[in-house]
């Protein structure tokens, strides 16, 4: 077959299957087979495609009709601009999360002469941690996770975005094994509520259930956070956490109920529907 014949093919296997975005994760995964750009698969579009290649594209279209996200079939994945090693060990990061690391930036951008100690809780691929890193001068990243793999491929994209030098990296189960004190603590946990993830799509479904499942009223964490983040902060530290969209007053709530914070405020994300919650702790 030709490029544009295969093309075809994925594009309509993908569409009868109601898979999103058929066009370009068409393009995308013969890309990746072909190892040619997008943009290279026009140019040679006429060119025959060998029946290896063709036999392994045609896999792996199955693979995503099955529910496997393209990204750990690629994995590959953008965010803030910088390019993320993600399989099925790691949460994959979605562009809604740029919102979380955007604030910090922020932040951190109303004090350059500042040193910011910044911890990275439940990080999972590294994304907001090693994002904050790059694009923050004067500051020292704290990663921590209670999957050694995962903490693997936070190590490997640190590497890969040449920044490793400015992060360290704890197996942690939450604060077990965390000692220090810190400027800002970002998390972005599990918040799914545990009898809603089967309900979900069979490409999140396909993500690591510890990094989706927030337990019966999908506030676990945040819980865990709220309770004991004060005791990791310098004065008048940050948290700021991504939530879920329907979350905010929940977790507003907690965290006014524990009297420890002040500052408590929320944000929306491109899409208007609420994103983060942040607060400080009290002097």
């Amino acid at each position: 077959m030709l490029i544009k014949q295969i093309l075809k093919y994925g594009v309509n296997e993908l569409k009868e299957n109601n898979i999103s975005d058929a066009i370009l994760k068409s393009k995308i995964l013969l890309a990746f087979v072909l190892k040619l750009t997008k943009e290279q698969l026009l140019i040679y579009d006429t060119t025959e495609v060998n029946e290896v290649l063709e036999c392994k594209y045609k896999e792996l279209i199955n693979e995503i009709i099955k529910g496997k996200p393209l990204q750990y079939i690629t994995n590959q994945q953008e965010f803030m601009k910088l390019k993320f090693y993600v399989d099925e060990n790691v949460l994959i990061p979605r562009a809604d999360t740029e919102n979380l690391v955007e604030e910090i930036i922020d932040i951190c951008k109303n004090n350059v002469n500042k040193n910011y100690k910044i911890l990275d809780l439940c990080t999972g691929s590294g994304a907001i941690g090693i994002s904050i890193a790059k694009y923050v001068q004067n500051c020292k990243i704290i990663q921590s996770d209670i999957s050694k793999n995962a903490l693997k491929i936070a190590k490997k994209n640190a590497i890969l975005n040449n920044i490793e030098e400015k992060i360290e990296f704890i197996n942690s189960n939450m604060f077990e094994n965390i000692n220090d004190k810190f400027d800002i603590i970002v998390s972005n946990p599990p918040y799914i509520k545990t009898n809603i993830i089967k309900e979900l799509d069979n490409e999140v479904q396909s993500e690591p259930r510890i990094a989706l499942d927030g337990g019966k009223d999908g506030l676990t964490f945040y819980k865990i956070i709220i309770d004991s983040a004060h005791k990791y902060l310098n004065t008048y530290g940050s948290v700021l956490l991504e939530i879920g969209y329907d979350q905010k007053k929940q977790v507003i709530d907690l965290v006014s109920a524990n009297g420890k914070y002040v500052d408590i405020n929320s944000k929306i994300d491109l899409n208007g529907n609420d994103r983060i919650v942040m607060f400080k702790k009290q002097k």
